[in-house]
């Protein structure tokens, strides 16, 4: 199986599967001699961990994690670091009903039709469980940026179809932390939940939209042609399962404003940094940083599992009516926020290692 390594020079491949003994990877290319706080680790693995509120799967995994090499006295060494996130609370059993149905909008059929094979506990490599070793690898990604004075935030924007305005420059986001749905603002967040709860008394789910914004990147990160900063982003934030949707800047927005509008005009400002007036570019222009703030959005469509009766088909052919089991998010976006924040920190993490060694 192809495709289970991201970065090129700070990289991360991951392996494991749902059901199986664990989930895990290795995270290379990071510099020597850097502190890695583990509480810091553990706290955005639990950001990410399943039964953390009544909203989201009740699947209970502490998700604590063994580093088995790399690291010395919490330094890293620039060796690999190997690590290993056991599963505790995983049932099989669940889904030996589903061993034969192709499940509607899952991978099952398209992952069957290429590897002629397929492990149907809980979609095996196919699981959002993967994610927990990118919020791992994203962990240590963040701690390095962070002596770079890079800082990536992201919140819950939008759930089905409620929904925060676009001015979020108001808001306070780190009062998304404190409420189950990770949206920065209260009473729209109360709203939220009370909708997932809804959905999830009948079996059924919705998706939304992930907000994500980065400050303290110096100009210069990202590539020119194919390995433009952006279109990174945006391969980082697609391969997250469910991400449907990834837009950077003014967005799909920007295609009916006038160029007399959308360029951003350079000045230099009070300390005499060159900055922007506006910054519908979204911090990037011609696939490199410029050094204003990077934000961008993620889309993620409903979980694909409801608890409701379906019609599909199975391996033979033949029409059945499915009734899945298992525990499920009725809504993956809040769980999905710290996945967005790794991802983005993998891909500056890299960029940032390219971009030093582009010159003198």
């Amino acid at each position: 199986m192809a495709g289970n390594t991201f970065g090129k020079l700070f990289t991360l491949t991951s392996f494991g599967e749902s059901h199986g003994v664990g989930i895990g990877g290795i995270v290379d290319g990071c510099p020597s001699g850097l502190h890695i706080d583990q509480d810091e680790i553990r706290k955005e693995m639990s950001r990410r961990k399943p039964g953390q509120s009544s909203i989201t799967t009740q699947r209970k995994e502490e998700d604590e994690f063994e580093i088995l090499s790399g690291l010395f006295e919490n330094r890293t060494t620039g060796a690999p670091i190997a690590f290993l996130i056991r599963n505790s609370d995983y049932r099989p059993s669940d889904y030996d009903a589903l061993k034969d149905v192709f499940r509607p909008s899952h991978a099952d059929y398209s992952y069957f039709e290429k590897y002629g094979i397929r492990d149907h506990r809980g979609g095996g490599r196919s699981s959002a469980r993967e994610t927990a070793a990118r919020v791992f690898a994203g962990a240590i990604a963040k701690q390095l940026l962070k002596s770079e004075g890079v800082n990536i935030t992201a919140f819950v924007k939008q759930v089905g179809t409620i929904s925060l305005d676009d001015n979020i420059e108001g808001l306070d986001l780190s009062v998304a932390e404190t409420n189950a749905v990770r949206c920065p603002d209260p009473a729209t967040a109360e709203k939220m939940i009370k909708f997932i709860e809804e959905l999830k008394s009948v079996g059924d789910t919705t998706g939304g939209i992930v907000y994500c914004s980065i400050s303290g990147t110096k100009p210069g990160w990202g590539e020119p042609v194919f390995d433009k900063l952006h279109a990174d982003l945006g391969k980082a934030m697609l391969s997250i399962n469910a991400a449907h949707g990834f837009e950077y800047g003014s967005g799909f927005k920007g295609a009916a404003m006038r160029g007399s509008v959308h360029n951003d005009s350079f000045i230099k400002n009070e300390s005499g940094k060159i900055v922007t007036t506006t910054n519908n570019s979204g911090g990037i222009q011609g696939g490199i940083s410029n050094g204003m703030n990077i934000y961008f959005q993620v889309a993620f469509k409903p979980v694909s599992t409801i608890l409701q009766s379906q019609t599909t088909i199975n391996n033979k052919g033949e029409s059945v009516d499915v009734l899945p089991g298992g525990r499920h998010d009725p809504c993956v976006v809040p769980r999905a926020v710290p996945v967005v924040e790794a991802m983005a920190a993998l891909v500056l993490a890299d960029h940032f290692l390219r971009n030093r060694s582009a010159k003198l």
